[in-house]
């Protein structure tokens, strides 16, 4: 047995959970969410905080050919000096060594690279604190979330893409034998061989403000299935990458295969190498997270590639009617705040009829549903310190200036605020900005804005609502929509109009689900429907398209 294999008996259980878990689409996970010294050991939140600490004012060294640069920007939100430089590599002869390791690895056999990925997940929760503070410190994320989305909950990701990959393959056998009757005659009989073939180089393109979450579902789907991966981190969130692939290079190298098959292509905001990687004919995936302008370059211009974007767009609310105005504004104010905004599930236009609502306390008119989410996001922002474990910090300077330029953009409800951190004095802290405008002002809201910016959308009714929210996913797109009514006629218009635009609902969340979150092996996340994203997280078209069977056939 191959190293690979064993490693495949050993995580085995796992995977058959995993599998399990995507057609029961209940609650599972095999990673702990909560960082306990008793599940994951004593010693490791030390240890995790002394593992990032040791690469500060350093260099970062990883497997791969030799570079051409040595390249580092990285900014913490946090405002603590980073000043790592990390390789960057010769595009032409990282290719070229990938392509002289593809053929073992695609020899080796879907069970020996499952088991491979499987140990690389393993491994990378096993470093989930390590992970939390390279995450926290690129991204602005508070610490608890990213231990959960930068650690559990992103390896959730890439092992939720290892299962369907692996049931995918599986569905293929390895010989068949074809035997048709011919009557009288003797049956005519062949054997056939059936061979899953990796398409070629795999680019992962990372985002700035997830960049495990939203790395890990292409990097291990392009993994499992054969296919090489280079990881091309955003200048401004290179650590959590180079840790992830310094993990995968080091138990592939132990697996007995070439480590630079996963590797990483660090650049700069000055000299960005991202294009000319995308359009190389030996890169036959891209996966990309980003802006709805690079996405749609990358889906126009890489031809030779099978091309999966997730990109901007508008994510919304429909306010009907509500049981509990008080419960919703809680839930919201969580939404809105939650890493200030910076997700690409958070809520930005609300639509609410300008004559009001019903609830079952009496009526409430437009300003006061407008009032009651800015007081119950004030109030929810209110104790600092709580409020900083829940904003995090604002990751880009770009961000920060576009709260700043949206405040003209309509009438003010809730200002922002910056905030003073706790730990880190020189921190980028926003809290959320609200605005009312009107219908008509359809060009201020229908553009996605990014940040902890939303509006309060006064139509003229709740079917003026959902057309507007129709017209405006139609065009731009989204990821998330969230309805609440009391009326059941409203929510089958609205599961009506999700299926329509095909866009994720989610109905009268006043409670701890949230608009903005998304579970691994249960939900999908976005579509693949709508401008929003032309890839679902995690279906089968997700990663069957990373390989293709060739079938040879010969007389028995």
């Amino acid at each position: 047995m191959s190293d690979a294999q064993a490693l495949f008996a050993t995580h085995q259980a796992t995977l058959q959970q995993a599998l399990e878990a995507i057609q029961t689409r209940d609650y599972w996970t095999p990673y702990s969410e909560m960082p306990s010294k008793r599940i994951y050991g004593e010693n490791a939140e030390a240890e995790g905080k002394a593992a990032f600490e040791s690469y500060l004012n350093a260099r970062f060294e990883l497997a791969g050919v030799p570079e051409v640069a040595d390249v580092g920007e990285e900014a913490s939100p946090y405002g603590i000096e980073l000043n790592i430089r990390y390789p960057q590599p010769d595009p032409q002869a990282l290719i070229a060594r990938m392509q002289a390791a593809l053929p073992a690895w695609r020899d080796a056999g879907v069970d020996a690279r499952a088991g491979v990925c499987m140990e690389i997940l393993q491994r990378l929760n096993q470093r989930s604190f390590e992970i939390a503070h390279a995450v926290m410190h690129t991204t602005g994320q508070a610490f608890m979330m990213a231990f959960q989305a930068g650690g559990p909950h992103a390896q959730d990701r890439g092992l939720e893409a290892v299962a369907y990959a692996y049931a995918e393959m599986k569905k293929v056998p390895e010989n068949a034998t074809w035997t048709k009757p011919q009557g009288k005659n003797p049956p005519l009989v062949m054997h056939k061989r059936f061979h899953i073939v990796p398409r070629g180089i795999s680019l992962v393109i990372a985002c700035s403000t997830f960049p495990t979450w939203n790395t890990y579902p292409g990097l291990f789907a392009s993994l499992v299935t054969g296919n090489p991966v280079i990881v091309k981190p955003h200048p401004g969130a290179v650590l959590p990458v180079a840790i992830s692939v310094k993990i995968a290079q080091q138990v592939l190298e132990e697996a007995g295969f070439d480590p630079a098959l996963v590797s990483m292509a660090a650049d700069s905001s000055q000299a960005p190498i991202t294009k000319t990687l995308a359009l190389d004919p030996a890169v036959k995936l891209i996966d990309f997270t980003g802006s709805t302008a690079f996405g749609d370059w990358l889906e126009e211009n890489a031809r030779q590639a099978q091309v999966f974007t997730e990109k901007a767009g508008v994510n919304s609310i429909v306010i009907d009617s509500v049981q509990d105005m008080k419960a919703v504004a809680r839930n919201l104010a969580f939404t809105l705040s939650l890493y200030s905004g910076q997700m690409c599930t958070t809520t930005q236009a609300i639509y609410v009829p300008r004559t009001g609502i019903k609830t079952a306390e009496g009526s409430l008119s437009f300003d006061e549903v407008a009032q009651a989410l800015a007081t119950a996001t004030s109030k929810f922002l209110a104790d600092n310190d709580r409020a900083c474990a829940v904003l995090g910090a604002v990751q880009s300077c770009a961000t920060a200036e576009r709260i700043e330029q949206c405040t003209a953009l309509g009438e003010v409800v809730l200002a922002s605020e910056s905030r003073q951190h706790p730990e880190f004095a020189n921190a980028r802290v926003r809290t959320p900005l609200i605005l009312k405008v009107d219908a008509q002002d359809k060009a201020t809201y229908s553009e996605e804005r990014f940040g902890p910016i939303a509006f309060i959308i006064a139509t003229d009714s709740t079917e003026h609502s959902l057309n507007l929210a129709r017209e405006v996913i139609n065009e731009k797109g989204a990821i998330t929509l969230g309805v609440y009514s009391t009326d059941a006629q409203v929510l089958e218009a609205a599961e009506a109009l999700a299926i329509d635009v095909k866009v994720a609902l989610s109905c009268n969340l006043d409670g701890g689900v949230f608009v903005n979150q998304s579970a691994a092996f249960s939900d999908f996340h976005a579509t693949g429907g709508n401008p929003a994203a032309n890839a679902s997280l995690t279906d089968t078209a997700f990663v069957a398209r990373r390989f293709v069977i060739v079938q040879s056939r010969r007389h028995a």
